[in-house]
């Protein structure tokens, strides 16, 4: 293992313990709104606080970009990419499903990844070329060749906000869940939980880490044209080889328009 990610694991393993240890205080947590829908508390801070020491600790002249506190520049070459707290309005309301989200960039590409759920104990990892592991335990998308009877990961109303999908077979066969957590579903749809994601307007540090471990996994990740920009555009697709190409053919029809 290389020893960036053990860093990395420890300073997600770190975050973790803040953030289990608040759930026993959630009346105190304090919380403000970003924007709708979006939340931040002290937790969060508290958590970016501590991977940021754990990695510059480590690393004094690597660069930083936190969700909560934005970029502090380094050598040019390296910079971490933390969300302390993905799922926070999961979080706030005491329903168990959020992550702590790392990753690496060595001359803007993702070369470590690191997502941990603190509450089931789960660390999903990966390394460029190295594979991609659960709980040091290899990871492989869905074998699965058709959407049918499957689970795709996505927003709220996506098939009310998006009407041209349901004309398409393979979506309309298929089931939906929103979990608040997207990089959590990146996580499953490596460990073949979920048959593929998509979603829209995200940020990167949601999804670095995420799309990474997808890869290892033996998935795709690119935009809903398929192209490779999604950390920079924030739409996101990610699924096993069968599955995204149809998935493509669908979301085209969205992004057409």
């Amino acid at each position: 293992m290389h020893p960036m990610l053990n860093i990395a694991i420890r300073a997600a393993r770190q975050a973790g313990q803040i953030i289990t240890r608040a759930l026993d205080r959630l009346d105190d947590v304090q919380y403000s709104f970003k924007a709708e829908q979006e939340y931040v508390s002290d937790v969060d801070k508290l958590a970016e606080q501590e991977i940021t020491a754990q990695l510059l600790k480590a690393y004094p002249h690597h660069g930083v970009l936190g969700e909560e506190f934005g970029l502090q520049e380094g050598d040019g070459e390296h910079v971490w990419i933390i969300d302390p707290l993905d799922g926070t309005h999961n979080f706030i309301n005491g329903f168990p499903h959020f992550c702590v989200c790392i990753a690496l960039q060595k001359n803007n590409r993702t070369e470590l990844g690191v997502i941990y759920d603190p509450i089931r104990q789960e660390l999903f990892t990966a390394e460029r070329g190295g594979g991609a592991q659960l709980n040091e335990k290899r990871l492989r998308v869905s074998p699965t060749q058709t959407l049918k009877n499957g689970l795709i990961a996505t927003e709220t109303g996506a098939m009310i906000k998006y009407p041209q999908l349901r004309k398409h077979n393979i979506i309309t066969e298929t089931s939906f869940r929103q979990t608040g957590s997207s990089a959590l579903d990146l996580a499953y749809v490596a460990a073949g939980r979920l048959e593929a994601m998509f979603q829209n307007d995200l940020k990167i540090w949601d999804i670095a880490a995420g799309a990474l471990i997808v890869r290892e996994a033996g998935g795709l990740v690119g935009d809903w044209h398929g192209e490779e920009n999604y950390l920079t555009s924030g739409e996101i697709l990610a699924a096993s080889p069968k599955i995204y190409a149809q998935l493509i053919n669908c979301l085209s029809d969205v992004t057409s328009q």
